[in-house]
């Protein structure tokens, strides 16, 4: 959708590849994230088949799974998607700044793994650089993570998944000190 690499075009090969070497796809996709519509539920459920007798079966099939989960789903979100993707212009603008935002989420894992290199850090850091997306997972496991809550007030999964997005050329070194604090001399997993 773009927030992977910031092409769009790009973070789709994979499933074209399989779509173009006859594979049957289900694609759940969110627009939650990339659109800024958090709470409107707004998505798509895209399934490729191989005939349109198929595709009768699959689609009655998934209207008996939907059926019981909502009679009329929410629409707000899925006009704002419909405008923009409708608009050439809009569309244009859209994955322009997908594209700024990917840049500045994998602009800010380089930063982290600097700043946590400054800070002292000797732990292999790479998977984080080696990721893409909004989130890292970090290595850190539950007893770290919530230390970071507890005495630095940086939110993350128990797991040791991080929003990129919330880091900035402000807190990126605080929350570098902090990660450090909490795993120096311990162990993570990449």
């Amino acid at each position: 959708q773009g927030f992977a690499s910031g092409d769009a075009e790009a973070d789709a090969s994979a499933l074209r590849l399989f779509v173009d070497e006859g594979h049957n796809v289900a694609l759940a996709q969110s627009f939650a994230k990339n659109f800024g519509l958090y709470g409107e539920r707004t998505g798509t459920f895209s399934v490729v088949t191989n005939s349109p007798e198929e595709k009768e079966a699959v689609l009655s099939q998934l209207r008996l799974i939907i059926r019981p989960m909502y009679s009329s789903p929410p629409i707000h979100g899925a006009s704002i998607v419909k405008t923009v993707l409708d608009d050439g212009g809009l569309t244009d603008q859209y994955y322009g700044e997908c594209k700024l935002m990917a840049t500045r989420i994998q602009s800010m894992r380089t930063l982290l793994v600097e700043k946590l290199k400054e800070a002292g850090s000797t732990h292999d850091w790479s998977h984080v650089t080696g990721q893409i997306g909004m989130f890292a997972f970090t290595g850190m496991n539950s007893d770290m993570c919530d230390e970071l809550t507890s005495k630095y007030s940086i939110f993350l999964t128990r797991d040791g998944r991080i929003s990129l997005a919330g880091l900035n050329d402000g807190n990126v070194e605080y929350v570098a000190n902090a990660v450090h604090a909490v795993t120096d001399g311990k162990s993570i997993t990449a």
